[in-house]
């Protein structure tokens, strides 16, 4: 065994265990906040029950039965059905997929990008941070459903600009909270002994700087997942949603809303599940934000 070899094999060797250590003292500390378990448990329950929506669902979602229209729950239908003699159970489980894929893949569009943006502006510093931040500014100054209302009524609506237009509300917050860790990291000695050896930015920026930075990324991911779910809702509710018969909380939601006086249940079965939702995401970030802030563990 060569040299060089030994000391990869060393270097790899020190990298399990500092990440087998890490590990072990995060899954310490979010054990000390039994919410955030609460929030993790609830959030994976739902997650399973949209997943398995193909499975699990009592009816097809898009069936109409005129002759069960606006039945209240009962116990060949829990939750009612609405307008069309549609099964809302069905509906809310399947427009669960439909929420949580749209929350989902604009969060992590928008992690990826606003953290990229907030390194390269907290790196490089000097005009470079001046104009990206001022652009950022910009973005932050319109209300997350105003932003998101221009994008989809400019785009139209579909899963794909509501995702497009979720992502660009949710890129600014990401790059401020990037971009700070990034400047107070940057100028640390193991950086600094980084570029005495001649390494580039890129694997400074990827190597060293982000995995410092990813924590506070993962809690900002984690509640604005929620965020972003409300925000879908709300578009939807206002009918720049995903376009009917397609099954989604926000939809169901204004659909249940013009017979609210005479079927409540139609807006208030899809209106608990986003309820339950944005709370167990915010007892999870609660969690996380305990588990990776030394002064909220209680340690030095």
């Amino acid at each position: 065994m060569t040299q060089s070899t030994a000391a990869s094999l060393s270097r790899a060797a020190y990298l399990r265990m500092g990440l087998v250590a890490t590990g072990s003292g995060l899954l310490k500390a979010f054990n000390a906040n039994k919410t955030s378990w609460v929030g993790l448990g609830v959030f994976l329950i739902v997650a399973a029950l949209a997943t398995l929506a193909p499975w699990i669902a009592p009816y097809d979602p898009l069936d109409q039965n005129i002759l069960f229209r606006l039945k209240p729950p009962s116990a060949e239908h829990w939750f009612g059905t609405d307008y069309y003699g549609r099964d809302t159970l069905s509906r809310i489980l399947w427009g669960a997929r439909i929420s949580l894929a749209i929350g989902l893949l604009a969060i992590g569009s928008a992690m990826v990008l606003g953290t990229l943006i907030g390194m390269v502006a907290g790196y490089y510093g000097g005009r470079t941070d001046i104009i990206i931040m001022q652009i950022m500014d910009v973005l932050l100054a319109f209300p997350s459903l105003i932003l998101g209302l221009i994008v989809v009524a400019m785009l139209g609506p579909s899963i794909a600009n509501l995702v497009i237009a979720i992502a660009l509300t949710a890129i600014p917050p990401f790059a401020r909270i990037a971009r700070a860790p990034t400047i107070a990291v940057k100028n640390r000695e193991f950086i600094e002994a980084g570029r005495a050896l001649g390494y580039s930015d890129t694997r400074l920026m990827f190597g060293h700087i982000l995995p410092n930075i990813a924590p506070e990324i993962l809690v900002m991911g984690s509640l604005w997942l929620a965020t972003a779910i409300r925000v879908e809702a709300s578009l939807a509710f206002i009918g720049l949603g995903v376009a009917p018969p397609t099954a989604t909380w926000g939809g169901m939601i204004r659909e249940g809303f013009e017979n609210i006086l005479d079927s409540f249940w139609l807006a208030l079965f899809p209106s608990i599940a986003i309820l339950i939702v944005v709370f167990a995401l915010n007892l999870l970030g609660d969690g996380l934000r305990d588990a990776i802030d030394p002064r909220l563990r209680g340690e030095e």
